[in-house]
Formats: structure tokens, sequence, C-alpha cells
């Protein structure tokens, strides 16, 4: 890794060049204007203004980092920004006015004659806030230019990883067995019951247009999610029979809310093969959805009949490209667990901002 992808490294010899050459730039400009004040006072106060901007900008870049809003829209940041902004100036002026007072570094005993202390920081802060603003302008620039060339980055990983699964499409979203189990039972309704047989025929038909249409997709509606998997299940139930009772608690507010294709149905099926589908008596299935307002989170659930192998217990594809999926979309703002629950019961969770 190089010198400069060290972002806190970049930081400091950008902060310290920045400063340094406000220092180099005072200096410059006093000589060439020939200012007749005694060379130590400004010397002194130029290097005072430009200790007290160092302390000043780096305060309000610990602001910004532990606020949280360099990661908020910039539209939504940016009466936050001016406000960090004007305090920053005037803990910059009340700073500088401090040291002028302890080292009688006025340029002039008419300024202090002339202007009480109030008048005299307004002015101090007015001035420098022209320094700050340049100062909180490169920061924020950076900081979102890097942040929009990572999330370009994150997107052709995205991208990336789901042309190597076009090939895993079916295995991955359908499992072949399950088709070949939903076809030998179709065919066996064929002459004992014609009409649940077409439906079933019509059911593995919209699971398979389903499938589909949304494998491209990188989210799609909660309620065609749950469109695909009543369908799914509706075909296992011809399988399981009265063996398999599927519980809905779904709250209408999310059914809108967006969720990656295929997920849901990856976990219910993984439910029932690892879980249901190895108990002769069968088991129950409970799908959940619910909005968690108070920390802006979706929450869905999948709780079966069953248990996990403890130890021996290894993520399949269901699961492992669920916890691949959710990174890539959401980050560490999304997170999976499945454990095991009293009664025997699994449960799975998946959290996802919203």
């Amino acid at each position: 890794m190089g010198f400069l992808s060290d972002r806190n490294r970049l930081y400091w010899v950008l902060q310290l060049g920045g400063w340094g050459t406000f220092l180099a730039g005072s200096f410059i400009l006093a000589n060439i204007f020939n200012l007749e004040y005694p060379e130590a006072i400004i010397i002194n106060r130029t290097i005072v203004m430009t200790l007290t901007g160092l302390f000043a900008s780096h305060m309000l870049r610990e602001v910004l980092k532990n606020s949280g809003l360099m990661q908020k829209k910039l539209e939504r940041s940016i009466p936050w920004l001016l406000l960090a902004l004007a305090l920053s100036s005037f803990v910059y002026g009340l700073l500088v006015l401090a040291c002028f007072e302890t080292f009688d570094l006025y340029l002039s005993q008419e300024t202090i004659e002339k202007l009480n202390m109030g008048q005299l920081l307004l002015a101090v802060s007015l001035e420098m806030s022209t320094i700050m603003l340049v100062w909180l302008t490169i920061y924020c620039f950076y900081h979102y230019y890097d942040d929009s060339r990572k999330r370009q980055l994150e997107q052709l990983q995205l991208e990336g990883v789901i042309k190597q699964m076009e090939l895993k499409t079916l295995k991955a979203h359908l499992n072949p067995h399950f088709i070949f189990n939903s076809l030998n039972s179709i065919r066996a309704l064929v002459e004992l019951d014609p009409g649940r047989a077409r439906r079933a025929i019509t059911e593995l038909s919209n699971l398979l247009r389903g499938s589909l249409q949304t494998e491209q997709a990188q989210l799609v509606p909660l309620q065609k999610e749950i469109d695909i998997i009543r369908d799914y299940l509706a075909l296992e139930s011809i399988r399981f029979e009265d063996r398999m009772q599927v519980e809905w608690q779904i709250a209408e507010d999310t059914l809108s809310l967006s969720v990656p294709p295929m997920m849901l149905q990856t976990l219910v099926e993984n439910a029932i093969k690892h879980g249901i589908g190895t108990l002769s008596e069968g088991g129950r299935i409970t799908i959940r959805s619910t909005r968690e307002s108070a920390i802006h989170q979706h929450v869905l659930e999948i709780i079966n009949t069953g248990t996990l192998n403890g130890s021996e217990h290894t993520p399949g594809f269901g699961i492992s490209s669920t916890q691949s999926r959710l990174v890539l979309l959401y980050g560490s703002a999304a997170h999976f667990d499945i454990v095991q629950l009293p009664e025997r019961l699994v449960k799975a969770t998946v959290r996802i901002p919203l």
C-alpha cells in the first residue's frame, strides 16, 4: 500500500503542508507590502494564527468524523457543515484573541481603543472564516470524491460477482432437486387431481419466470419476493402435505421495501431442506418481516423447526451467498446471523438498513 493510500497519513501531510503554506505566504506578503510594524510582532502573530488554525481545523475534522455528517447526503449536511464552520471560526477567533491579549500582539493601541472585545472577536472570526471555509471545502471535496470512488469500485465488484454467479443461478436460486421433485409430484397429481396439477404447473411456471426476471436486479420490492416464495411453498406443500405448516407475519408497511432478489427464497429453501425435510414428523416455518423505525432497520426472519449441527455446521452456498450479497450491497450497515433457539427451532435473521 502506497504512502498516500493511508488516509490518516495523507490528512496530516495535507494539513501540515496547507498551514505551512499559509505561514510562508503570510511572511512573503508581509515583506512585499513592507508593513510598518515591529518584525517580531508580525512573526509572532503569524505563528499564532497558523498554530491556532491548525488546532481549530483539526478539531473541526474530529467533529465531522464523530458526528457522521460525512456519511449523509451532501444536501442534508450543508446546514450542519455551515454551523460547524461558524463554530470553528468562533473558536479560532477566541483563541487568537486570547494569544494576542496574553502576548500583546496587537498591531496598534488605536484598534483596542476603538473596538471592544466582542467587536474584535467578531472581526477576527469573520476574517478567519474565509480560511476555514477554504479548508472545509477541500476536506469535503476529498472525502466525497474518495467515497464516490469506493462506491464505484464496490459496484464493479458486485457486477463481477453477479457475472460469476450467472451460470449458477438456477442451482443457487432454485435447487435442481426441488424442480425434479416438483415435476414428479405434478406427474403423480395428473390422474389423481388434474385441477391441482394444473395449478401446480402454473406455480412452477411463475416461480421460474420470477427467478429469471429478478436474477439481474440488485434489489426488488419485498412483495415480489413474497410472491415467489408463496409459489415455491405451494409446490413444496405437494410433497410435504400436512408435514409442513407455514405462518406469515408480514407487516404491511414493509411490502414496498427493497430486498436482494431470491435471498429470502434461498433461506426458506435452506430451512426446508436442512430443517423440516430432515424430520419425519415435519414442522413449521415462520416468515416474518418488520420495520424497526427506532434503529432504521428492516428485519427479516425465517424460523423453522430443526437443529443446527453444532461445530459440524458449515454454511452452505445459500448462507454464504446471502452474507456476501449483504456486504456488497450494504457494507457493515446490514447484518445476518443464524442461531439455534429453544424448543428445537432455528432462526435466520437479516437486518437491512431502511
